[in-house]
């Protein structure tokens, strides 16, 4: 049984409590939140292992919107709103945002289990399709499109910047080889006078993005005093 793990934030807990268990029936597992700088924390740190997020935007603190701009600059991972804001000023802003669904409360949360199961039915599809039909290389987690030039963890796609794309791809070029910083320099859109500290600021950002812990590294190898190395073997 494929069971998928939503991340809920939702400050009324009752209504919290009534989604969670009405998820759990249809077999997801639910995280729930009602402070947004704490549910902000835990998928900074744990983000790969959710797959939806169904977001109030009625939050203290923090508003809701603001809050959906800093989880998409983490991850982009599908998110359903469900909020009392029924206005069509804020429908509009949260599509316009990216929101994959705008719930205006009351709703039967018996709806929002059939939103969820049909927008991850889509990404998955549009990830598979994407996977299928392009030369890919799977190495531990990751699921490399070689020909699109990107990088999929359990059917998510990383988002890397351009200087990142290129360094990690520069690295999938010479697996099991020592790659230099130097080479890094040469061989993507860095300036030529960058520093080792710039470089080594993109590196920690692919292994943050790939969940590649540098204190236990399964991907990325540093090579004392001369740059990295990409391994495929775990």
């Amino acid at each position: 049984m494929n069971i998928k793990k939503v991340l809920l934030i939702e400050d009324d807990i009752e209504l919290q409590t009534l989604i969670s268990d009405f998820l759990k029936a249809y077999n997801y597992v639910c995280t729930t939140y009602s402070e947004p700088l704490e549910a902000l924390k835990e998928f900074h740190e744990n983000h790969l292992k959710y797959a939806i997020v169904i977001l109030d935007l009625g939050l203290p603190k923090m508003d809701g919107f603001d809050l959906f701009k800093k989880l998409k600059e983490i991850k982009n991972i599908p998110i359903i709103i469900s909020t009392a804001r029924n206005d069509i000023g804020n429908k509009i802003y949260g599509f316009e945002l990216g929101a994959d669904d705008y719930l205006s409360k009351p709703y039967d949360p018996r709806e929002l289990v059939l939103r969820v199961d049909a927008i991850l039915k889509r990404y998955e599809d549009d990830n598979t399709n994407v996977l299928q039909s392009n030369k890919e290389l799977k190495v531990g987690e990751l699921i490399i499109d070689l020909d699109r030039k990107k990088v999929f963890i359990e059917n998510q796609e990383i988002e890397f910047t351009k200087i990142e794309s290129e360094i990690f791809f520069m690295f999938i070029s010479n697996i099991n080889k020592v790659v230099s910083r130097e080479d890094i320099v040469n061989q993507t859109s860095l300036k030529k006078d960058a520093k080792n500290r710039t470089i080594d600021m993109h590196i920690s950002n692919i292994r943050f993005k790939i969940n590649d812990d540098p204190k236990k590294s399964t991907y990325i190898k540093s090579a004392w005093g001369i740059g990295y190395k990409f391994i495929s073997e775990n």
